[in-house]
């Protein structure tokens, strides 16, 4: 019998900051947004406007359906949904800056190609700063979203 030590259980090898690279892209999962997705960012956001849950309300507007939250947008956009805070591991400080631009409709039915391309990286006496260009894209090819994510990370060797 093996000796098992959890500690090493990892879902990719470990990175740091200092192994990072500008221009490097973490791709997330994509996902057909749903009527069903729209219901739960509602209730979860307590979002009550109409443009997010009235058919008739959005065809008034000139719109071709129910308009999807921007923020449910945006979350798919979260580092955790893919690969890159297992990477880091326990370098990960937090999460410290959000930013995003809204450029087109999502509707239901759309599927969103979410990525996160590292743009800046600043180190700093113990920890490095992980500037992140935050993308997602429609079936289509359109760039729904941009924006930007930015990250503390402790450096290696720094307590």
């Amino acid at each position: 019998m093996t000796d098992f030590d959890p500690a090493q259980h990892r879902v990719v090898p470990q990175r740091g900051f200092e192994d990072l690279k500008v221009g490097e892209r973490f791709a997330l999962p994509s996902r057909t947004i749903t009527d069903a997705n729209f219901a739960a960012f509602q209730t979860v956001s307590c979002d009550n406007h109409p443009i997010h849950y009235d058919a008739e309300y959005c065809r008034a507007q000139g719109l071709e359906g129910l308009l999807a939250h921007g923020l449910q947008v945006l979350s798919f956009t979260a580092a955790g949904a893919g690969l890159f805070p297992h990477m880091i591991g326990e370098a990960l400080i937090g999460f410290v800056e959000v930013q995003a631009k809204f450029l087109k409709a999502v509707y239901a039915g759309d599927t969103l190609y979410p990525a996160l391309t590292v743009t800046e990286l600043k180190p700093q006496r113990t920890t490095g700063v992980v500037t992140m260009q935050a993308t997602v894209h429609n079936q289509k090819g359109a760039l729904v979203l941009d924006g930007k994510h930015v990250y503390l990370l402790r450096l290696k060797g720094a307590k």
